[in-house]
């Protein structure tokens, strides 16, 4: 079962997520894919994730997280010993996050209000060490507009690294995609 968390104002009709699931299917596996909306309240989006990650069993879990989507799955990685594949990390995004307090669009063209208390339930989020890094892919695009490399590289410091000439939408997805299902058993 693979879990895939989207990034920050994105959705599960974003292209990764269309392409994770094309790949899926093209291995009858299709069903196999949980792919939430997430709210835009931090603490909301760790209780919907929770919530799911406990109805699997975390040796057949693989969470799939772009961004801040990875931020969440860094936690859940951590929460319940499943594995982790990390595109484009959010590190730090408390501190990212700060200049887009206030109304944002979505993906999907709608109004989301950032509000100031969302900065401290991801604090509330933040892990340290992490307890089984050889349980975490961490797949970082060199250039990502976003978030440098090199924070990626720090923070995840011990996991198996796939760096990828990309930005941060990571663009080279579907070149990733074997990798990226053979860590989580799928290939």
């Amino acid at each position: 079962m693979i879990l895939y968390l989207h990034g920050f104002l994105s959705s599960p009709g974003s292209t990764k997520a269309r392409q994770l699931h094309q790949a899926m299917a093209a291995l009858g596996r299709g069903d196999d894919l949980l792919c939430p909306s997430l709210p835009v309240s931090p603490r909301s989006a760790a209780e919907v994730v929770l919530a799911l990650a406990q109805l699997e069993d975390p040796e057949s879990l693989c969470v799939v997280g772009s961004s801040l989507g990875g931020y969440y799955a860094t936690w859940l990685a951590q929460c319940t010993a499943c594995r982790a594949v990390l595109l484009n990390p959010a590190v730090r995004p408390y501190d990212l996050l700060q200049s887009r307090l206030g109304w944002q669009t979505d993906h999907a063209g709608q109004p989301v209000e950032i509000r100031p208390e969302f900065l401290d339930e991801l604090r509330a989020l933040e892990v340290g060490a992490l307890a089984r890094p050889e349980r975490c892919l961490l797949i970082a695009a060199t250039g990502d507009e976003v978030i440098d490399h090199r924070w990626m590289l720090e923070r995840y410091a011990g996991c198996p690294v796939r760096l990828v000439d990309s930005d941060h939408a990571l663009a080279a997805f579907a070149s990733v995609l074997p990798e990226l299902l053979r860590f989580c058993g799928l290939a």
